[in-house]
């Protein structure tokens, strides 16, 4: 029986697709599972204010073939691995509004026991990557979803002193102040690990539901 992963992101300089890519590999590697990457709809006036910056508009283009992210997206999927960046210690509000708007599925219950993971990404080695991770967990547990972290037995780079991505909470890269940054390999491999974490544990509760 297939097990479906689902994979809605939001990125605005194209750090959070990367990892989303790494996290989609990573849930490919366990047997019988299907993956979607979706894109969270972004905000016309956030468009028209950034459409003069090289990096932003080059990422929206690199992203142009993503579907957008719809309810039914979320539906389908038996586990959820969200790509958050960080806005001040929390989700952006893009990524709000999807789930804000998604208020018949948790009335339905329709998320319920169904495995979810976050990954995300700060400008600053301090910005924000754990309170993002952290701060996200409360509507997920709204909607019944089961957290899935990313333990330092699976992930030993986590335990250093390097700037790098990667905490007990979830996989994460640091763009840089600029965005300049791309995510570094060992955060590429983390998101991997989160993606076959969660697809694995998936395919376990698939039959409880």
């Amino acid at each position: 029986m297939t097990t479906k992963i689902l994979i809605p992101y939001y990125s605005a300089y194209g750090h959070i697709y990367q990892m989303a890519q790494a996290v989609a590999e990573g849930a490919s590697r366990v047997e019988d599972t299907e993956v979607k990457l979706v894109r969270v709809k972004e905000f016309g006036e956030v468009k028209d204010a950034m459409s003069s910056q090289e990096y932003y508009v080059k990422a929206q283009e690199m992203q142009s073939d993503i579907p957008e992210a719809t309810h039914d997206d979320l539906r389908w999927a038996d586990g959820i691995i969200w790509g958050i960046p960080t806005r001040y210690g929390s989700m952006p509000a893009q990524m709000k509004q999807y789930l804000d708007s998604a208020g018949g599925l948790w009335m339905n219950g329709e998320l319920e026991g169904k495995a979810t993971a976050v990954f995300t990404s700060t400008g600053s080695v301090h910005g924000g990557q754990e309170a993002t991770a952290l701060t996200s967990f409360v509507p997920f547990m709204h909607f019944g979803l089961i957290y899935v972290g990313l333990p330092y037995g699976e992930n030993p780079e986590q335990l250093t002193a390097e700037a790098n991505g990667g905490s007990p909470y979830s996989a994460s890269t640091i763009a840089g102040p600029q965005g300049g940054e791309q995510p570094k390999e060992v955060d590429l491999v983390m998101a991997g690990r989160l993606g076959e974490r969660v697809a694995k544990i998936s395919k376990a509760l698939k039959p409880l539901r």
